[in-house]
């Protein structure tokens, strides 16, 4: 029966594949993040709709947010309706395809949200497009 004459060697744990992987995460979770962060600073509760299949995209350069309250943002700025009507005819005839993302709180008037959707006709914008949140199906 032959006998160890030499000490076995002790396993050694390579951690480096896991701390890369570690590091990914961390980097994808940290980057997903910030994306978020624009959404949960606005106080709004968007109209639900079923899905109904994909809608066309539009090009959503400039973002109107019309509040419960009456209060009308333009792109995180607060405006008032003639000031909305400049801004956005301003900006129309820097490009000729802009395009407006109307959001409307839920609870509030559908009055306010025309007067928005009007303001940009009166401002020659063509391309627009009205926020809204999918509800789930019922089935």
């Amino acid at each position: 029966m032959p006998l160890k004459t030499h000490p076995d060697e002790q396993p050694v744990l390579n951690l480096t594949a896991m701390l890369d992987v570690m590091f990914l995460l961390i980097i994808f979770f940290v980057l997903n993040t910030k994306f978020l962060d624009d959404e949960r600073q606005i106080s709004l509760q968007l109209p639900q709709v079923t899905d109904q299949g994909k809608l066309a995209g539009a090009a959503q350069q400039k973002t109107i947010n019309v509040y419960r309250d009456g209060s009308i943002t333009l792109d995180q700025a607060s405006v008032t309706l003639p000031e909305l009507t400049a801004r956005l005819a301003s900006a129309r005839s820097q490009s000729k395809t802009l395009g407006v993302l109307v959001r409307g709180d839920g609870h509030g008037e559908l009055q306010q949200v025309a007067d928005v959707l009007n303001a940009c006709k009166q401002a020659g914008v063509s391309d627009l497009a009205v926020s809204v949140r999918l509800t789930p199906t019922r089935k």
